[in-house]
């Protein structure tokens, strides 16, 4: 098969759109996580996405979205076009052919892929069907990316200046497909590269944290500086564009220090370049020699499976108590009865023996402890349904903190309040 010359390219790709195939996707029977990955792997190379699309399998419909995406019709067009889905081996799996239609390209038989997919049926031990050869009909002169994680072959086809990368569907396939081959194939068509880092907040609004750092945001230029906000926290983006990766990681660090000592900040900050709070925690801890014991009632183990997701976590987590009675609060923590007669078990009285309790039987350096009302029962007056306490016990003193999340769903107020607690115990490290 003639390859896809790449000199054949003869302007850089700045612009992309995404197209994911699949009626399934339109449905709702499948999340389509394909176009978010996507999209922050093309931002990392210093390609823009402008648009993003689902079509369902018909080549109809997806002709006219591939002619929507190269030839602009209402918007700029697009330098590049990455399609995921509908390489498969059955009837509706139509994407090669529509985009070799496209391209006005024949389609041929690619020995090798062939070869590869008969080797794999041979070694799964499985029947290989007729329709599976449809897997290895190629556009003529197309870059064929071997699939090593499945049996449908990626593939890339193009002239002058409009490029399409074809990747299969399931995740599986497309994220190290994407990562392995597309990525370097790319690379010599961009003109530099993006870094971004990320400064992760918790315990502030979008908007405080936009007044707070507006000068800041509107005199960037290159990094730029960008607040998102997500389920009970903040996370600044600091991207920065440049001809290497040392280069713009260089012009983002000096953007990320100034930001971290800012004073109207700097408590609410919790880490920087991390996934989540408790892979902050986990790390901060690891770092202290430090080791950290839990208590929950309303959030019923959530504390210890977020803590215990993290790798390494092992070496700081020694493990928590579910006490979701008074009873067992009592006998596995040592709550004094007296505490939740005068107080209740929803109280900053019982939130701080919980975590002190915690701390002392498993003999860690930090407990702590979660009590509340989830809901959508229970509460009271004083305390009402989405009312939370969380306990802070290191060996100087205890801190206690009461939440309140109105209205908010039974999962919500687990959630906030799990991530709230992880982020106080960050800062009793710090």
């Amino acid at each position: 098969m003639a390859s896809f010359d790449t000199r054949n390219r003869t302007a850089p790709i700045r612009t992309a759109e995404i197209l994911c195939v699949g009626t399934e996707l339109l449905l709702g029977d499948i999340v389509n996580t394909n176009a978010a990955f996507l999209s922050k792997g093309l931002a990392s190379l210093g390609i823009a996405v402008y648009h993003q699309a689902v079509v369902g399998d018909s080549s109809e419909r997806l002709r006219v979205a591939l002619a929507d995406a190269f030839e602009g019709h209402g918007r700029p067009a697009a330098d590049l076009v990455i399609l995921s889905g509908g390489l498969g081996p059955t009837y509706d799996d139509l994407t090669k052919e529509t985009v070799a239609a496209y391209f006005g390209r024949a389609m041929e038989l690619h020995e090798e892929s062939l070869a590869r997919i008969r080797d794999f049926f041979t070694r799964t031990g499985r029947v290989m069907t007729p329709n599976n050869e449809k897997q290895a009909m190629m556009p003529e002169g197309c870059v064929v990316f071997p699939n090593d994680y499945g049996t449908a072959p990626a593939l890339a086809i193009g002239d002058g200046t409009r490029t399409a990368i074809l990747l299969p569907g399931p995740p599986a396939e497309l994220i190290p497909l994407f990562n392995e081959q597309a990525v370097p194939f790319l690379r010599r068509f961009t003109e530099g590269i993006l870094i971004s880092r990320n400064i992760h907040i918790m315990g502030l609004g979008e908007s405080t944290v936009e007044a707070m750092l507006h000068d800041l945001m509107v005199s960037s230029e290159n990094p730029t500086v960008a607040p998102y906000c997500k389920s009970g926290e903040v996370r600044l983006r600091i991207t920065a564009r440049a001809a290497d990766e040392s280069s713009a990681r260089e012009l983002c660090d000096g953007l990320v220090s100034q930001i971290l000592q800012d004073p109207r900040l700097a408590p609410y900050i919790y880490g920087v370049d991390c996934d989540n709070i408790e892979t902050a925690l986990v790390r901060l801890l690891t770092d202290r020699g430090m080791t950290l014991a839990t208590a929950e009632s309303c959030t019923g183990g959530m504390l210890g499976q977020r803590l215990t997701a993290i790798p390494g976590a092992s070496a700081v987590y020694t493990g928590g108590f579910i006490t979701y009675t008074n009873e067992q609060k009592i006998v596995l923590l040592g709550v004094d009865p007296s505490t939740i007669s005068a107080h209740t078990e929803v109280s900053a009285e019982a939130a701080a023996e919980m975590a002190q309790g915690a701390r002392t039987r498993l003999g860690t350096d930090i407990g702590l402890s979660t009590t509340g009302y989830a809901g959508p029962g229970g509460g009271t007056d004083v305390n009402p349904v989405g009312t939370v306490y969380i306990g802070i016990a290191t060996k100087d003193n205890v801190v206690t903190h009461r939440l309140y999340f109105p209205n908010k769903s039974r999962d919500y107020v687990r959630e906030a309040a799990a991530s709230r607690v992880l982020r106080e115990a960050v800062h009793a490290v710090l």
